[in-house]
């Protein structure tokens, strides 16, 4: 269970008018499987090789018989689960008989399908490379790596003479292994060991281009999707993930789907199902839409597939497909050119919701509607210190600030008044289950009717909102998200920074209820402070 960060000064503007596939445009199959999991019940004890074997083999005959029905449904790419093969929670001791050597594709060509005798104890690869070959489609999976060290050579190498690593594996349509990817960012896995360097690993396809692999917990620092995307130009990701829900802020699909739409992605995202670590939310994710599956009390899989288009910049040529090329993290306006015109952010009005000159002061509620200026309160929210204020009346224009860092909204209710909602900032180190740097405007229905109860765990909401959010960020990598009753993932009708030099996002028109509503600034610099 991990993640490993990146850039996501969102794209916003840019995505108006373009929501689906189109003939003339490229485009291709793509897969995602959430696997509920078979488990070891006791995974910190250590088990003979057939053992394991003979438990990895039960989530493999599901990858096997998926892989088949999703190549059936004309999938050219199958993406499966981080801990999906062998489950986790193990020590470094007792997942040593769950470990193969997985060969680097970049010095090793290999087929374990078509040449299985060429590397011992490779059952598992076997596997996955025939799963691929047989139906003729490239496959991503997740599995424990063992490779071998020499602490005269390299004086990171752990004391046992191996590294083990949380390793995603990609096969091509022949059963090749084409790409290997060990996991940055490591999320309380104590099998496993930081790799000496952050790796950057693509892959090729006949179909759709370059695709970059990262896992998990990677997707909320820095490296290496940041260079991933940004530097090296990837446009399209596949993200094994066993990622714990946790709401308002970071579910897997609410966050998923802000990722690929901030910064202008395709995402191939396959979560495991384990109800009782809170895991499930998968996805396929392009910057216009999704097909996502979300089931905290199912007691099956799901296989998702979708025909998405084609982004990988090399492959899409002049015209209209070019319309699909974002240029993603456009950097924060003090360090960049002047904002466009077309860019800038338009003044909104609380009481008309239509552009304005001049919008009411911060503050602002109908008198018929308040009695009175709302006071600002503090609230936990996924263990942070935020500072809230309680929304008002049908209407308002609300400031709430952690220090220097504010947030601002205007807001309009469509339906009757009946659920507490507040605007939150926070402006600060986040140092439970990880530590990195946050700035984070929020706006959250709260799960009572008590100000104490904002920032709790809710998936539904009645309130209709429009609304329009903006905040003083300083770093450039804001991810904008906006989740509905029902885990309905929503996304803003624009974003982007405006000529004031905030980032923004407005929604209207919503037909489900607001759950949450986020601006999620990532401060990657500041994460070692």
């Amino acid at each position: 269970m991990a993640f490993c960060g990146f850039t996501a000064a969102v794209l916003a503007v840019w995505l108006s008018g373009v929501h689906s596939v189109r003939a003339e445009d490229p485009s291709y199959v793509a897969a995602v499987y959430e696997h509920r999991v078979v488990l070891n019940p006791d995974p910190r004890e250590p088990v003979e090789r057939s053992a394991a074997l003979e438990h990895m083999n039960h989530n493999l005959d599901v990858f096997e018989e998926q892989t088949a029905l999703a190549a059936k449904q004309g999938a050219q790419i199958i993406v499966f689960p981080e801990d999906g093969i062998h489950g986790f929670n193990y020590t470094r001791s007792s997942i040593a008989s769950y470990l193969e050597t997985v060969p680097d594709p970049g010095r090793v060509t290999w087929s374990p399908c078509a040449d299985p005798d060429r590397f011992q104890n490779t059952e598992v690869l076997h596997r996955l490379s025939c799963m691929a070959r047989k139906n003729r489609i490239f496959l991503v999976a997740n599995m424990p790596d063992r490779q071998v060290c020499d602490r005269l050579v390299d004086p990171l190498c752990p004391l046992d003479g191996q590294y083990q690593f949380n390793t995603d594996v990609v096969f091509s349509n022949n059963g090749t292994i084409v790409a290997r990817y060990h996991k940055q960012n490591l999320y309380f896995e104590a099998a496993f060991d930081t790799p000496p360097k952050c790796e950057y690993v693509t892959f090729t396809t006949p179909f759709a281009g370059r695709f970059g692999v990262f896992t998990c917990f990677d997707i909320l620092f820095r490296e290496p999707v940041v260079t991933l995307v940004k530097d090296m130009g990837i446009r399209q990701l596949v993200y094994p993930t066993a990622w714990m829900n946790q709401l308002p802020l970071l579910a897997a699909v609410q966050f998923q789907r802000s990722f690929s739409y901030s910064a202008g992605v395709t995402l191939l995202a396959a979560n495991v199902r384990a109800a009782a670590f809170g895991m499930t939310g998968s996805g396929i994710f392009t910057p216009w839409d999704a097909l996502h599956h979300h089931d905290m009390v199912g007691e099956t899989g799901k296989l998702l597939v979708k025909r998405v288009p084609v982004l990988d910049p090399s492959l899409v040529g002049d015209g209209a497909g070019k319309a699909r090329l974002l240029v993603p993290f456009s950097g924060h306006p003090k360090a960049d050119a002047a904002v466009e015109e077309s860019e800038k952010e338009e003044p909104w009005s609380a009481s008309t919701f239509s552009p304005m000159q001049s919008g009411p002061e911060p503050g602002y509620c109908p008198k018929e509607d308040c009695s009175e200026e709302p006071i600002p309160f503090t609230s936990t929210m996924m263990y942070d210190n935020f500072t809230l204020v309680a929304l008002q009346g049908r209407e308002g224009n609300l400031t709430v600030c952690d220090g220097s860092f504010c947030c601002h909204l205007l807001f309009q209710r469509r339906t009757a008044e009946g659920e507490l909602y507040a605007l939150g900032a926070f402006n600060g180190l986040h140092v439970v289950h990880g530590t990195y740097y946050l700035e984070v405007c929020a706006l959250v229905r709260c799960i009572g009717l008590e100000k104490e109860s904002c920032g709790g765990e809710t998936e539904h909401a009645q309130t209709l909102v429009d609304f329009h959010m903006h905040g003083t960020f300083s770093s450039e990598y804001v991810y904008a998200g906006v989740l509905g009753s029902g885990m309905t993932t929503d996304r803003p009708d624009r974003s982007g920074w405006g000529s004031n030099g905030t980032f923004y996002m407005t929604r209207t028109g919503m037909t489900t209820g607001l759950v949450t509503a986020v601006l999620y600034g990532r401060v990657y610099e500041k994460d070692s402070m």
